[in-house]
């Protein structure tokens, strides 16, 4: 069975996403859909507002075959991490070609900087040079690309894009990237037909109706919902229980955890916190992974031990992608986890505490309810036959 890989965080599942599944679907019709998803806490430092189990069963319902979790250790990390994780699964599990959004949609471009990117040492200088300068590592890339007379790219989904071409390559793998172009605006927050996971959140954090922008099957599942703002009580506290050793927790360097130091006293809300120390080289939403590795105790030790995926845990599967694990389990070299308890591993562990944390704000039932799934939920099964997309 041949087989395509999508690489999403579904924070929430909306229109767009569903643009990129039918065009997944038209590009290969005969291909197993493996979707490497971001479970609790997502790339860019957000929470999710929807959690995992949940996040898998919309996945399916709405066409998707086979959902793989992507680890903490990479989902919340910078681009070129966290598509190496991505990468690296999809690699372990044979597939054949990876299909993403891209404001470009122009893979020789793409490839001509990830080659820049990866091959060329004056690249590399330039970057140094920008970042003494005070830009962020995405800005400082974006300029350096620039001055190789090519386009400069700077939107999220391109920078991904990049990143999976780069792991790509490092890996040796045969994997076809496929970019298909992104459908409205990232950096737009005004609801439209297809409107951005970011703008839908902000739409739901101000009481608006989200009906037109998501799936009835995505609405079914807004209950219980928390932002990140929700977490700064229990954000603020740890950082005052290691205010002297803040730079321990990865993505954490010296530079700003003085300034955390410095105004965290002051601040009474995450965003005031977030404002006061964010500068031109530390970003929003670097400040916020950074924010998230507090909140999770994720330590600059303990990354280290998570350099490459362990392991293939098994979220969800329809008849298809249950066949396509049975057709390939030989070949995969990779344990496949379909029981937490049986499958001993630290990595494995530490989205036990990752669940813990996210589900710190739920009622009590909610609270226990969600920890036990962690131990006890064997995959989410769905009848492909069952379900219709919207």
């Amino acid at each position: 069975m041949k087989s395509v890989g999508i690489i999403c965080e579904y924070n929430p599942f909306h229109n767009g996403h569903i643009y990129h599944l039918e065009k997944t679907k038209e590009l290969f019709p005969d291909s197993a859909i493996i979707l490497i998803m971001s479970s609790h806490f997502m790339q860019r430092g957000e929470i999710s507002i929807i959690n995992k189990w949940e996040k898998t069963e919309i996945a399916l319902k709405m066409g998707i075959d086979l959902v793989i979790e992507l680890p903490f250790p990479f989902a919340t990390q910078s681009a070129d991490i966290f598509a190496r994780g991505a990468i690296e699964i999809l690699d372990a599990l044979k597939v054949e070609a990876i299909v993403f959004g891209s404001e470009c949609a122009d893979i020789h471009l793409l490839q001509k900087l990830a080659s820049i990117q990866m091959h060329n040492d004056e690249y590399n200088c330039k970057i140094k040079q920008y970042i003494k300068k005070g830009f962020n590592y995405p800005t400082a890339c974006a300029k350096a690309l620039n001055c190789f007379k090519v386009n400069m790219i700077d939107s999220p989904n391109d920078l991904l894009a990049l990143g999976y071409i780069k792991a790509i390559d490092e890996k040796k793998s045969k994997i076809k990237p496929i970019p298909i172009l992104r459908i409205g605006e990232y950096h737009n927050l005004n609801l439209q037909k297809i409107s951005s996971a970011s703008a839908i959140r902000n739409a739901i954090k101000d009481g608006k109706d989200i009906t037109y922008y998501i799936p009835s099957e995505t609405k079914k599942h807004l209950n219980h919902i928390y932002f990140n703002e929700d977490y700064f009580p229990f954000l603020k506290y740890q950082i005052l229980l290691h205010l002297s050793n803040l730079q321990q927790f990865q993505t954490v360097d010296e530079s700003i955890a003085s300034r955390i130091k410095k105004h965290i006293y002051e601040s009474e809300t995450l965003e005031s916190l977030i404002q006061k120390i964010k500068t031109k080289r530390y970003t929003y939403n670097r400040i916020s992974r950074m924010f998230t590795h507090i909140l999770c105790n994720f330590t600059k030790e303990e990354a280290m031990k998570f350099s490459h995926i362990e392991y293939i845990r098994v979220l969800g599967f329809n008849q298809t992608g249950r066949k396509y694990l049975n057709e390939k389990k030989k070949e995969i070299t990779l344990p496949i986890v379909t029981n937490f308890g049986s499958y001993k591993n630290a990595m494995l562990d530490l989205e036990m505490r990752i669940t813990s944390v996210y589900a710190t704000l739920l009622p009590e039932n909610k609270k226990k309810e969600l920890i036990e799934k962690e131990f006890k939920m064997p995959p989410i099964q769905i009848n492909i036959n069952t379900f219709k997309n919207d």
